[in-house]
C-alpha cells in the first residue's frame, strides 16, 4: 500500500512525522506521502522540514518517506503560484485540497488546481465532468479517499474517472493514527466506489511514480 496523502502536526495531525512513518510502516505500507495543510504562510516552514526529515528517515527505513505539501483553501487565483513556491522549495507531491462536500471550499478550486503545477486533485466533490477531462489531459490524479466525509463523493468521482479515463490513487488523508489502513482496507475502499481489485491495483502503480 502506497499512501500519497497524510498529515503530521506540522499542520492538523497529532503525530510528529517519526512516528507517522513508524505507523505506517507497522501498517505493511510501502511508501508514505507526508503533505500538511499550507498556504502562503506556511510553505515556506513546512516543506524545507519534511525534505529533511524524510531524507533522514529514508536513510535508515525501508518505507519510502515522500516530502510534500496540500495546499488548503488557498484563493483559487493563489493556486498556481502557491503550487510554484511549494515546487521550488523542494515538495516532490503537491496536492489541492478540493472541493469537498464536507467543507467551504470557495468554488473553481478545483478548476484553478488543474490549471497549475500539480499531482494530485484530493477529494474533489461534484466536480464538473469537463475539470475531469482536464485533468486526465494533464495527467494530474483524481483522488479517492478513506477519509470520513469526504469519501461521501468517490462513487461520483470514480464513475466520471472511468469514463473519461482520469487517473485515481487511493490515500487516506490520514491525521491521526487509526487513520491508517492496510492494502486489505483500501481495496474495499475502492470497491465501495464502484471500482474494482484491478482499478486499485492500477492506483498503486500511479502512487508508485511518486517514490524513487
Amino acid at each position: 500500500m502506497i499512501d500519497l496523502h497524510t498529515h503530521s502536526f506540522f499542520s492538523d495531525g497529532v503525530l510528529v512525522p517519526s512516528e507517522l512513518v513508524r505507523r505506517a510502516e507497522n501498517k505493511g505500507l510501502q511508501a508514505i506521502g507526508i503533505t500538511d495543510h499550507g498556504d502562503l504562510s506556511n510553505i515556506d516552514f513546512i516543506i524545507p522540514r519534511m525534505v529533511s526529515v524524510s531524507e533522514q528517515l529514508n536513510q535508515v527505513l525501508s518505507i519510502r518517506v515522500i516530502p510534500g505539501i496540500e495546499l488548503t483553501h488557498v484563493p483559487p487565483a493563489h493556486i498556481g503560484l502557491a503550487a510554484k513556491k511549494a515546487r521550488d522549495l523542494g515538495a516532490r507531491i503537491v496536492i489541492v485540497h478540493g472541493e469537498t462536500l464536507v467543507e467551504p471550499v470557495a468554488p473553481g478550486t478545483n478548476h484553478a488546481a488543474l490549471l497549475s503545477d500539480i499531482d494530485i486533485l484530493a477529494h474533489p466533490g461534484l466536480i464538473d465532468e469537463s475539470d475531469v477531462i482536464l485533468a486526465r489531459e494533464k495527467g494530474i490524479f483524481l483522488e479517492i479517499t478513506a477519509r470520513k466525509g469526504h469519501s461521501l463523493s468517490n462513487g461520483y468521482v470514480a464513475n466520471l474517472a472511468r469514463k473519461h479515463g482520469a487517473g485515481l490513487v487511493i490515500n487516506t488523508d490520514s491525521h491521526a493514527p487509526g487513520d491508517l489502513i492496510d492494502s486489505e482496507f483500501a481495496v474495499k475502499v475502492v470497491r465501495g466506489a464502484g471500482l474494482s481489485e484491478e482499478d486499485f491495483l492500477a492506483m498503486q502503480n500511479n502512487a508508485r511514480k511518486f517514490v524513487s
